[in-house]
Protein backbone atom coordinates (compact mmCIF):
# COMPACT_ATOMS: atom_id res chain seq x y z
CA UNK A 1 0.00 0.00 0.00
CA UNK A 2 1.34 3.15 -0.67
CA UNK A 3 2.25 5.58 2.43
CA UNK A 4 0.76 9.54 1.86
CA UNK A 5 4.46 10.59 1.32
CA UNK A 6 4.47 8.16 -1.42
CA UNK A 7 1.26 9.26 -3.06
CA UNK A 8 2.38 12.76 -2.62
CA UNK A 9 4.86 11.82 -4.93
CA UNK A 10 3.03 10.61 -7.58
CA UNK A 11 0.82 13.48 -7.49
CA UNK A 12 3.32 15.57 -8.29
CA UNK A 13 5.06 13.21 -11.01
CA UNK A 14 2.23 14.45 -13.25
CA UNK A 15 3.18 16.38 -16.61
CA UNK A 16 1.70 19.31 -17.61
CA UNK A 17 0.05 17.50 -20.61
CA UNK A 18 -0.85 14.99 -18.25
CA UNK A 19 -3.49 17.15 -16.00
CA UNK A 20 -4.51 18.67 -18.76
CA UNK A 21 -5.69 15.55 -20.21
CA UNK A 22 -7.25 14.60 -16.50
CA UNK A 23 -8.58 17.42 -15.90
CA UNK A 24 -10.34 17.66 -19.36
CA UNK A 25 -11.84 14.51 -18.75
CA UNK A 26 -12.92 14.96 -15.33
CA UNK A 27 -14.96 17.99 -16.75
CA UNK A 28 -16.38 16.16 -19.68
CA UNK A 29 -18.19 13.48 -17.77
CA UNK A 30 -19.11 16.55 -14.85
CA UNK A 31 -20.73 18.34 -17.91
CA UNK A 32 -22.98 14.84 -18.32
CA UNK A 33 -23.70 14.43 -14.67
CA UNK A 34 -25.05 18.11 -14.22
CA UNK A 35 -26.51 18.30 -17.47
CA UNK A 36 -28.66 14.40 -16.72
CA UNK A 37 -30.22 17.05 -13.67
CA UNK A 38 -31.39 19.82 -15.45
CA UNK A 39 -32.58 17.62 -18.72
CA UNK A 40 -34.98 16.00 -17.06
CA UNK A 41 -36.61 18.83 -15.11
CA UNK A 42 -37.82 20.14 -18.53
CA UNK A 43 -38.88 16.65 -19.43
CA UNK A 44 -41.19 15.96 -16.31
CA UNK A 45 -44.51 17.32 -17.74
CA UNK A 46 -44.05 15.02 -21.09
CA UNK A 47 -43.07 12.60 -19.15
CA UNK A 48 -46.30 12.75 -17.09
CA UNK A 49 -48.60 12.72 -20.50
CA UNK A 50 -46.98 9.75 -22.00
CA UNK A 51 -47.93 7.48 -18.56
CA UNK A 52 -50.99 9.45 -17.84
CA UNK A 53 -49.38 10.44 -14.17
CA UNK A 54 -49.95 12.96 -11.90
CA UNK A 55 -47.98 15.53 -10.41
CA UNK A 56 -47.32 13.90 -7.37
CA UNK A 57 -46.46 10.46 -9.01
CA UNK A 58 -44.11 11.90 -11.64
CA UNK A 59 -42.43 13.51 -9.38
CA UNK A 60 -40.57 10.43 -8.56
CA UNK A 61 -38.09 11.11 -11.44
CA UNK A 62 -36.90 14.02 -9.87
CA UNK A 63 -37.13 13.11 -6.29
CA UNK A 64 -35.85 9.44 -5.91
CA UNK A 65 -32.92 11.00 -8.35
CA UNK A 66 -32.07 13.89 -5.42
CA UNK A 67 -32.26 11.30 -3.04
CA UNK A 68 -29.80 8.46 -3.97
CA UNK A 69 -27.61 11.61 -5.80
CA UNK A 70 -27.19 13.11 -2.42
CA UNK A 71 -26.28 9.97 -0.64
CA UNK A 72 -23.38 8.81 -3.04
CA UNK A 73 -21.83 11.91 -2.70
CA UNK A 74 -21.61 11.08 0.91
CA UNK A 75 -20.61 7.44 0.04
CA UNK A 76 -18.09 7.97 -2.84
CA UNK A 77 -16.59 11.02 -0.46
CA UNK A 78 -15.48 8.53 2.03
CA UNK A 79 -14.51 5.84 -0.29
CA UNK A 80 -12.08 8.20 -1.86
CA UNK A 81 -10.14 8.21 0.88
CA UNK A 82 -9.60 4.46 0.98
CA UNK A 83 -9.99 3.37 -3.06
CA UNK A 84 -8.30 4.93 -5.89
CA UNK A 85 -10.26 7.34 -7.58
CA UNK A 86 -10.39 5.30 -11.25
CA UNK A 87 -12.03 2.34 -10.02
CA UNK A 88 -14.11 4.58 -8.02
CA UNK A 89 -15.07 6.11 -11.24
CA UNK A 90 -15.15 3.68 -13.59
CA UNK A 91 -18.12 2.04 -11.00
CA UNK A 92 -19.98 5.47 -10.82
CA UNK A 93 -19.50 5.72 -14.95
CA UNK A 94 -20.83 1.78 -15.50
CA UNK A 95 -23.91 2.77 -13.01
CA UNK A 96 -24.77 6.10 -14.87
CA UNK A 97 -24.76 4.41 -18.30
CA UNK A 98 -26.41 1.14 -17.75
CA UNK A 99 -29.01 3.11 -15.82
CA UNK A 100 -29.44 5.85 -19.25
CA UNK A 101 -29.50 2.79 -21.41
CA UNK A 102 -32.14 0.91 -19.09
CA UNK A 103 -34.56 4.48 -19.68
CA UNK A 104 -34.28 4.64 -23.05
CA UNK A 105 -35.99 1.45 -23.01
CA UNK A 106 -38.42 1.33 -20.35
CA UNK A 107 -41.50 0.05 -21.05
CA UNK A 108 -43.24 1.56 -17.81
CA UNK A 109 -42.72 4.42 -15.45
CA UNK A 110 -41.65 1.99 -13.03
CA UNK A 111 -38.53 1.45 -14.60
CA UNK A 112 -38.16 4.95 -15.46
CA UNK A 113 -37.96 5.54 -12.17
CA UNK A 114 -35.54 2.51 -11.55
CA UNK A 115 -33.25 3.76 -13.96
CA UNK A 116 -33.29 7.53 -12.92
CA UNK A 117 -32.36 6.02 -9.62
CA UNK A 118 -29.38 3.64 -10.97
CA UNK A 119 -28.60 6.67 -13.03
CA UNK A 120 -27.74 8.93 -9.62
CA UNK A 121 -25.94 5.58 -7.84
CA UNK A 122 -23.23 6.44 -10.96
CA UNK A 123 -23.78 10.37 -11.75
CA UNK A 124 -22.98 11.19 -7.49
CA UNK A 125 -19.45 9.34 -7.78
CA UNK A 126 -18.68 12.46 -10.47
CA UNK A 127 -19.78 14.87 -8.65
CA UNK A 128 -17.69 14.08 -5.68
CA UNK A 129 -14.81 12.60 -6.89
CA UNK A 130 -14.28 15.47 -9.21
CA UNK A 131 -13.98 18.53 -5.87
CA UNK A 132 -11.29 15.50 -4.99
CA UNK A 133 -9.20 15.41 -8.17
CA UNK A 134 -7.83 19.07 -7.72
CA UNK A 135 -6.72 18.34 -3.99
CA UNK A 136 -5.12 15.06 -5.11
CA UNK A 137 -3.20 16.48 -8.47
CA UNK A 138 -3.72 19.88 -8.51
CA UNK A 139 -1.70 21.27 -5.51
CA UNK A 140 -0.22 23.80 -6.75
CA UNK A 141 -3.14 24.77 -9.19
CA UNK A 142 -6.09 23.74 -6.64
CA UNK A 143 -8.21 27.01 -6.93
CA UNK A 144 -7.52 27.14 -10.51
CA UNK A 145 -8.83 23.84 -11.17
CA UNK A 146 -11.30 24.31 -9.04
CA UNK A 147 -12.35 27.36 -10.91
CA UNK A 148 -12.53 25.61 -13.94
CA UNK A 149 -14.61 22.79 -12.13
CA UNK A 150 -17.49 25.21 -11.06
CA UNK A 151 -17.37 26.55 -14.36
CA UNK A 152 -18.20 23.86 -15.54
CA UNK A 153 -21.09 23.20 -14.16
CA UNK A 154 -22.45 26.46 -14.23
CA UNK A 155 -22.40 25.99 -18.30
CA UNK A 156 -23.60 22.42 -17.64
CA UNK A 157 -27.05 23.90 -15.62
CA UNK A 158 -27.45 26.47 -18.27
CA UNK A 159 -27.09 24.48 -21.51
CA UNK A 160 -29.19 21.47 -19.83
CA UNK A 161 -32.10 23.11 -20.09
CA UNK A 162 -32.00 24.24 -23.60
CA UNK A 163 -30.76 20.73 -24.72
CA UNK A 164 -33.41 19.03 -22.41
CA UNK A 165 -36.25 21.00 -24.44
CA UNK A 166 -34.88 20.54 -27.79
CA UNK A 167 -34.24 16.90 -28.06
CA UNK A 168 -37.67 16.26 -26.13
CA UNK A 169 -39.50 18.30 -28.49
CA UNK A 170 -37.66 17.14 -31.69
CA UNK A 171 -37.73 13.78 -30.84
CA UNK A 172 -38.54 12.37 -27.02
CA UNK A 173 -38.25 12.78 -23.53
CA UNK A 174 -36.59 8.63 -23.46
CA UNK A 175 -33.89 10.07 -25.77
CA UNK A 176 -32.29 12.35 -22.90
CA UNK A 177 -31.65 8.82 -21.56
CA UNK A 178 -28.93 8.23 -24.71
CA UNK A 179 -27.74 11.48 -24.44
CA UNK A 180 -26.23 10.70 -20.95
CA UNK A 181 -25.18 6.88 -22.01
CA UNK A 182 -22.45 8.72 -23.68
CA UNK A 183 -20.12 8.20 -20.64
CA UNK A 184 -19.30 4.71 -20.63
CA UNK A 185 -16.86 6.24 -23.93
CA UNK A 186 -15.04 7.79 -21.11
CA UNK A 187 -13.92 4.97 -18.91
CA UNK A 188 -11.19 3.81 -21.28
CA UNK A 189 -9.90 7.38 -21.12
CA UNK A 190 -10.03 7.03 -17.24
CA UNK A 191 -7.68 4.18 -16.76
CA UNK A 192 -5.16 5.42 -19.79
CA UNK A 193 -4.99 8.59 -18.40
CA UNK A 194 -5.45 9.00 -14.81
CA UNK A 195 -2.61 8.14 -12.07
CA UNK A 196 -2.04 4.51 -10.96
CA UNK A 197 -2.98 4.33 -6.81
CA UNK A 198 -3.45 1.51 -4.39
CA UNK A 199 -5.90 0.99 -2.13
CA UNK A 200 -4.91 3.01 0.88
CA UNK A 201 -5.26 1.50 4.31
CA UNK A 202 -8.62 2.05 6.15
CA UNK A 203 -11.98 0.01 6.10
CA UNK A 204 -15.26 1.37 6.01
CA UNK A 205 -17.98 1.07 8.42
CA UNK A 206 -21.26 -0.71 6.03
CA UNK A 207 -23.70 -0.86 9.45
CA UNK A 208 -22.67 2.91 10.17
CA UNK A 209 -22.89 3.92 6.53
CA UNK A 210 -25.92 2.24 6.34
CA UNK A 211 -27.73 4.21 8.56
CA UNK A 212 -26.74 7.79 7.66
CA UNK A 213 -27.73 6.66 3.96
CA UNK A 214 -31.43 5.98 5.50
CA UNK A 215 -30.81 8.83 7.40
CA UNK A 216 -30.29 11.11 4.94
CA UNK A 217 -33.05 9.33 2.45
CA UNK A 218 -35.62 10.10 4.73
CA UNK A 219 -34.84 13.20 5.88
CA UNK A 220 -34.55 14.30 1.79
CA UNK A 221 -37.92 12.56 1.61
CA UNK A 222 -39.07 14.49 3.98
CA UNK A 223 -37.99 17.66 2.21
CA UNK A 224 -39.65 16.94 -0.73
CA UNK A 225 -42.98 15.29 0.46
CA UNK A 226 -43.26 17.02 3.66
CA UNK A 227 -44.44 13.60 5.06
CA UNK A 228 -43.60 13.86 8.84
CA UNK A 229 -43.01 10.22 9.02
CA UNK A 230 -39.85 10.61 7.16
CA UNK A 231 -39.32 13.30 9.66
CA UNK A 232 -39.60 11.17 12.56
CA UNK A 233 -37.65 7.96 10.77
CA UNK A 234 -34.69 10.22 10.08
CA UNK A 235 -34.45 11.37 13.45
CA UNK A 236 -34.29 7.98 14.46
CA UNK A 237 -31.98 7.10 11.86
CA UNK A 238 -29.47 9.70 12.63
CA UNK A 239 -29.69 8.49 16.32
CA UNK A 240 -29.02 5.47 15.86
CA UNK A 241 -25.84 6.91 13.53
CA UNK A 242 -24.79 8.93 16.85
CA UNK A 243 -24.93 5.93 18.70
CA UNK A 244 -22.73 4.15 16.63
CA UNK A 245 -19.79 6.81 16.36
CA UNK A 246 -19.39 7.39 19.67
CA UNK A 247 -19.67 2.78 19.79
CA UNK A 248 -17.19 2.25 16.80
CA UNK A 249 -13.47 2.08 16.90
CA UNK A 250 -14.01 3.24 12.90
CA UNK A 251 -16.58 5.58 12.78
CA UNK A 252 -17.87 6.11 9.20
CA UNK A 253 -17.48 9.85 10.26
CA UNK A 254 -15.08 11.05 12.83
CA UNK A 255 -16.78 12.79 15.38
CA UNK A 256 -13.72 15.36 16.11
CA UNK A 257 -13.96 16.33 12.09
CA UNK A 258 -16.68 18.84 13.10
CA UNK A 259 -14.20 20.13 15.78
CA UNK A 260 -12.47 21.42 13.09
CA UNK A 261 -13.65 25.23 13.36
CA UNK A 262 -12.93 26.40 9.50
CA UNK A 263 -14.30 22.93 8.27
CA UNK A 264 -17.54 23.82 10.31
CA UNK A 265 -18.21 27.12 9.45
CA UNK A 266 -17.56 26.34 5.79
CA UNK A 267 -19.92 23.64 5.37
CA UNK A 268 -22.33 26.01 7.94
CA UNK A 269 -21.60 29.41 5.80
CA UNK A 270 -21.97 27.38 2.33
CA UNK A 271 -25.34 25.47 3.49
CA UNK A 272 -27.00 28.94 4.09
CA UNK A 273 -24.99 30.10 0.82
CA UNK A 274 -26.72 27.59 -1.49
CA UNK A 275 -30.00 27.37 0.15
CA UNK A 276 -30.28 31.24 -0.75
CA UNK A 277 -28.92 30.66 -4.58
CA UNK A 278 -31.42 27.42 -5.14
CA UNK A 279 -33.76 29.17 -3.73
CA UNK A 280 -33.22 32.14 -6.15
CA UNK A 281 -32.88 30.02 -9.13
CA UNK A 282 -36.46 28.16 -8.28
CA UNK A 283 -37.94 31.17 -7.93
CA UNK A 284 -36.86 33.10 -11.28
CA UNK A 285 -39.00 30.90 -13.66
CA UNK A 286 -41.83 31.66 -11.67
CA UNK A 287 -41.58 35.06 -11.67
CA UNK A 288 -41.30 35.37 -14.99
CA UNK A 289 -44.13 33.58 -16.13
CA UNK A 290 -46.53 34.81 -13.54
CA UNK A 291 -44.98 38.73 -13.27
CA UNK A 292 -43.28 39.15 -16.95
CA UNK A 293 -46.04 36.45 -18.56
CA UNK A 294 -42.86 35.01 -20.16
CA UNK A 295 -43.25 30.86 -21.78
CA UNK A 296 -40.91 28.60 -21.04
CA UNK A 297 -38.95 29.38 -24.23
CA UNK A 298 -38.18 32.94 -23.22
CA UNK A 299 -37.83 31.77 -19.56
CA UNK A 300 -34.87 29.70 -20.86
CA UNK A 301 -33.52 32.73 -23.21
CA UNK A 302 -33.71 35.36 -19.94
CA UNK A 303 -31.77 33.06 -17.65
CA UNK A 304 -29.14 31.55 -20.41
CA UNK A 305 -26.62 34.46 -20.39
CA UNK A 306 -26.63 34.24 -17.01
CA UNK A 307 -25.08 30.72 -17.01
CA UNK A 308 -23.26 31.35 -19.86
CA UNK A 309 -21.56 34.43 -17.58
CA UNK A 310 -21.27 32.31 -14.86
CA UNK A 311 -19.27 29.62 -16.67
CA UNK A 312 -16.90 32.22 -18.42
CA UNK A 313 -15.93 33.77 -14.37
CA UNK A 314 -14.94 30.60 -12.99
CA UNK A 315 -11.42 30.92 -13.86
CA UNK A 316 -11.25 34.80 -12.59
CA UNK A 317 -12.96 32.93 -9.00
CA UNK A 318 -9.88 29.91 -9.66
CA UNK A 319 -7.11 32.93 -10.23
CA UNK A 320 -8.39 35.27 -7.34
CA UNK A 321 -8.49 32.31 -5.00
CA UNK A 322 -4.94 31.26 -5.96
CA UNK A 323 -3.92 35.08 -5.49
CA UNK A 324 -6.34 36.72 -2.59
CA UNK A 325 -6.92 33.25 -0.66
CA UNK A 326 -10.11 31.23 -0.46
CA UNK A 327 -11.84 33.54 2.38
CA UNK A 328 -11.47 36.66 0.20
CA UNK A 329 -13.60 35.11 -2.58
CA UNK A 330 -16.16 33.91 -0.86
CA UNK A 331 -16.36 37.62 0.48
CA UNK A 332 -16.96 38.43 -2.87
CA UNK A 333 -19.36 35.74 -3.48
CA UNK A 334 -21.68 37.04 -0.41
CA UNK A 335 -21.51 40.55 -1.63
CA UNK A 336 -22.71 39.79 -5.67
CA UNK A 337 -25.72 37.86 -4.07
CA UNK A 338 -26.70 40.75 -2.08
CA UNK A 339 -26.26 43.38 -4.38
CA UNK A 340 -27.91 40.81 -6.99
CA UNK A 341 -30.84 39.78 -4.62
CA UNK A 342 -31.49 43.90 -3.77
CA UNK A 343 -31.70 44.62 -7.47
CA UNK A 344 -34.15 41.72 -8.04
CA UNK A 345 -36.32 42.73 -5.17
CA UNK A 346 -36.31 46.29 -6.57
CA UNK A 347 -36.59 45.85 -10.71
CA UNK A 348 -39.37 42.92 -10.44
CA UNK A 349 -42.01 43.75 -12.69
CA UNK A 350 -39.30 45.32 -15.30
CA UNK A 351 -38.85 44.09 -19.04
CA UNK A 352 -37.38 41.06 -19.02
CA UNK A 353 -34.32 41.92 -20.70
CA UNK A 354 -33.37 44.50 -17.42
CA UNK A 355 -34.25 40.47 -15.25
CA UNK A 356 -31.99 39.09 -17.38
CA UNK A 357 -29.17 41.62 -16.70
CA UNK A 358 -29.58 42.10 -12.50
CA UNK A 359 -29.98 37.68 -13.12
CA UNK A 360 -26.02 37.77 -14.15
CA UNK A 361 -25.23 38.74 -10.60
CA UNK A 362 -26.49 36.50 -8.77
CA UNK A 363 -25.32 33.39 -11.18
CA UNK A 364 -21.61 34.97 -11.46
CA UNK A 365 -22.02 34.71 -7.37
CA UNK A 366 -22.18 30.75 -7.97
CA UNK A 367 -18.47 30.09 -9.06
CA UNK A 368 -16.93 32.27 -6.69
CA UNK A 369 -18.81 30.75 -3.70
CA UNK A 370 -18.62 27.35 -4.95
CA UNK A 371 -14.23 27.78 -5.71
CA UNK A 372 -13.91 29.39 -2.43
CA UNK A 373 -15.97 26.84 0.26
CA UNK A 374 -14.48 23.74 -1.68
CA UNK A 375 -11.15 25.64 -1.17
CA UNK A 376 -11.52 26.24 2.27
CA UNK A 377 -13.02 22.19 2.38
CA UNK A 378 -9.85 21.17 0.91
CA UNK A 379 -7.26 22.99 3.19
CA UNK A 380 -8.59 22.73 6.28
CA UNK A 381 -8.62 19.26 6.23
CA UNK A 382 -5.67 16.89 6.96
CA UNK A 383 -5.38 14.21 3.67
CA UNK A 384 -6.32 11.37 4.82
CA UNK A 385 -9.77 12.78 5.21
CA UNK A 386 -10.38 15.56 2.17
CA UNK A 387 -13.12 12.87 0.45
CA UNK A 388 -15.06 12.11 3.37
CA UNK A 389 -15.20 15.72 3.87
CA UNK A 390 -16.13 16.48 0.56
CA UNK A 391 -18.88 13.99 0.46
CA UNK A 392 -20.28 15.89 3.51
CA UNK A 393 -19.97 19.25 1.66
CA UNK A 394 -21.46 17.77 -1.24
CA UNK A 395 -24.10 16.45 1.45
CA UNK A 396 -25.45 19.80 2.63
CA UNK A 397 -25.29 21.17 -0.66
CA UNK A 398 -27.81 18.97 -1.70
CA UNK A 399 -30.06 18.77 1.21
CA UNK A 400 -29.89 22.78 1.23
CA UNK A 401 -30.83 23.12 -2.68
CA UNK A 402 -33.67 20.91 -1.47
CA UNK A 403 -34.84 22.82 1.92
CA UNK A 404 -34.52 26.19 0.03
CA UNK A 405 -36.72 25.38 -2.48
CA UNK A 406 -39.08 24.18 0.24
CA UNK A 407 -39.20 27.14 2.09
CA UNK A 408 -39.53 29.44 -0.85
CA UNK A 409 -42.40 27.68 -2.08
CA UNK A 410 -44.13 28.27 1.16
CA UNK A 411 -42.87 31.89 1.26
CA UNK A 412 -44.58 31.66 -2.29
CA UNK A 413 -47.79 31.43 -0.83
CA UNK A 414 -47.79 33.73 2.07
CA UNK A 415 -48.67 36.94 0.72
CA UNK A 416 -48.95 40.22 3.05
CA UNK A 417 -49.75 42.72 1.01
CA UNK A 418 -47.25 44.81 2.67
CA UNK A 419 -44.17 45.40 0.26
CA UNK A 420 -40.66 45.78 2.04
CA UNK A 421 -38.64 47.23 0.03
CA UNK A 422 -38.94 50.97 -0.08
CA UNK A 423 -37.18 51.21 -3.44
CA UNK A 424 -39.73 48.82 -5.34
CA UNK A 425 -42.58 49.56 -7.35
CA UNK A 426 -43.69 45.95 -7.10
CA UNK A 427 -47.82 45.51 -7.34
CA UNK A 428 -50.07 43.20 -6.74
CA UNK A 429 -48.57 39.02 -6.64
CA UNK A 430 -45.06 40.78 -7.75
CA UNK A 431 -44.92 42.67 -4.29
CA UNK A 432 -44.81 38.73 -2.57
CA UNK A 433 -41.61 37.82 -4.83
CA UNK A 434 -40.19 41.48 -4.46
CA UNK A 435 -40.25 40.88 -0.23
CA UNK A 436 -38.93 37.47 -0.92
CA UNK A 437 -35.63 38.84 -2.41
CA UNK A 438 -34.97 41.19 0.36
CA UNK A 439 -35.51 38.22 2.87
CA UNK A 440 -32.62 36.69 0.71
CA UNK A 441 -30.21 38.96 0.57
CA UNK A 442 -30.92 39.59 4.46
CA UNK A 443 -30.18 36.11 5.40
CA UNK A 444 -26.90 36.19 2.93
CA UNK A 445 -25.67 39.72 5.05
CA UNK A 446 -26.15 37.51 8.42
CA UNK A 447 -24.47 34.51 7.08
CA UNK A 448 -21.58 36.55 5.77
CA UNK A 449 -21.44 38.59 9.71
CA UNK A 450 -21.44 34.72 10.76
CA UNK A 451 -18.43 33.53 8.45
CA UNK A 452 -16.69 36.64 9.31
CA UNK A 453 -16.49 36.29 13.22
CA UNK A 454 -16.52 32.63 13.11
CA UNK A 455 -12.81 32.55 11.20
CA UNK A 456 -11.61 35.25 13.61
CA UNK A 457 -12.38 33.32 16.87
CA UNK A 458 -10.60 31.08 15.10
CA UNK A 459 -7.23 32.56 14.69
Amino acid sequence: MTTLAGQAGLEKSLSDSEKKKVLFLICSVLLFSVMNGTMFMIAVPDIALSFSLTPSQVSWVVTGYIVIYAIGALMYGKLADIYPLKTLLTIGLSFFASGSILGFFAPNFEIVVLARIIQAAGASSIVALVFIVPTRYFQEERGRVLGIVSSTMAFASGVGPVIGGFVAGVLNWQFLFLISALVIFAIPFFWLWMPKEEKKEGKVDVFGAALIALAVAALMLFITMFNWWFFVSSIGFFGLFAGRTLSSDNPFIRPDLFKNVPFRTTIIAGFLAIMTMFGMMLMLPLMLSEVNDLNTLFIGLTIFPAAMAAAFIGKVAGRLTEQRGAKQVVYIAFALMMIGFMLLSTFIGSPAWVIGLVVIICYIAFPFLQTGTATLISTSLPRNEIGIGMGIYNLFNFMSGAIGGAIIGKALDYDSGVLLNPFSFAQGHAMMYSNVFIGLAVLTVLNALYFNRAFRKSG
